[in-house]
């Protein structure tokens, strides 16, 4: 049976690639599309891959609930999506829900979805939410090492411009970005929290802008109690990460420009100091994709009984 789907916040980069995502699926239909700015406009006329005749529409959070559908993903900044909630919830209905923003990551009440970490919690829970682009790539080049750790990850992220959304910003500005590095919130980031909490351990996380639209290169610093070798090590990311579609073990530093555009992960670049007790590695996905709209597809899919990687195109 096919499953409702409904998408608040739609008009931005996320909102676009969770619509692409949608149209393709089999197991999904689009219900509605909430934007404000596109209210009445076709949605074929933003995202051609959906053929559909849906347009955008400005729904009032706290009327949500009048809408009957299976579920609903939030695309919206930090601290909106409670009255999205509630309003969902406000008819007596009880959809699915999937928040993209950092609203519910420190709740212990909603499902933390980063599958390939924390797939073997899920139990059936109703509330979801999405991890962050930046804490997903840390999460990713960090957990193998986890038990061997010593003090704190520090993590040097860079990412594509898209990471900053639409409204405009010196951080989504291609001029004052052009040849250039711009670094911002480089102590107590949302997203070093994020990672601490879920990892159970330090981190330290120093983002920058880059000039280029998407993707995230995250490379980080990892001290250990005792010495290790590179076949350890690699051996450790190949075990952890086996029969996982999304997420490709590399020797090389990953690039993100081969990323981009793509639905995974690649983890590698693995380097040890002399003594074997400092660790380095890089992991890339793409931010609005692994980072955001695909992590939503498979939280979706692990809601409903689908297969966890259906209608995401594997690489």
């Amino acid at each position: 049976m096919i499953k409702s789907v409904g998408i608040v916040g739609a008009r931005g980069h996320t909102g676009a690639e969770l619509i692409r995502l949608l149209a393709a699926h089999p197991g999904f239909e689009l219900a509605f599309v909430s934007s404000r700015e596109l209210d009445g406009q076709p949605v074929s006329a933003h995202v051609p891959e959906y053929r559909g005749d849906l347009r955008y529409a400005n729904i009032a959070h706290e009327s949500l609930g009048g809408y009957a559908v299976d579920a609903c993903v939030l695309a919206l900044p930090n601290g909106k999506s409670d009255a999205c909630v509630a309003g969902l919830a406000g008819q007596g209905a009880d959809p699915v829900i999937v928040d993209l923003s950092a609203d519910h990551r420190f709740d212990d009440a909603w499902y933390y979805g980063l599958p390939e970490l924390t797939r073997a919690t899920y139990a059936g829970q109703r509330r979801i939410a999405n991890p962050g682009c930046y804490a997903s790539a840390m999460q990713f080049a960090i957990a193998p090492m986890l038990d061997a750790l010593e003090g704190p990850v520090q993590c040097f992220g860079v990412s594509g411009f898209s990471g900053a959304g639409t409204s405009p910003s010196d951080r989504n500005d291609p001029g004052k970005l052009r040849d250039n590095l711009m670094p911002y919130a480089l102590v107590d980031h949302l997203h070093e929290r994020e990672v601490t909490r879920h990892l159970g351990a330090p981190v330290e996380f120093m983002p920058h802008v880059a000039p280029h639209f998407r993707g995230i290169t995250l490379t980080a610093n990892l001290h250990l109690r005792t010495p290790v070798t590179l076949d350890t090590v690699r051996a450790r990311y190949h075990a952890r990460y086996a029969g996982e579609p999304l997420l490709r073990v590399v020797d090389e530093a990953p690039w993100v420009s081969a990323i981009a555009g793509r639905h995974g992960v690649e983890v590698g670049g693995f380097t040890l100091s002399a003594d074997g007790r400092r660790l380095v590695v890089v992991a890339t996905l793409d931010n609005l994709l692994k980072g955001a709209a695909t992590q939503a597809l498979q939280n979706l899919n692990l809601a409903f009984g689908y297969p966890e990687t259906q209608g995401i195109p594997l690489d």
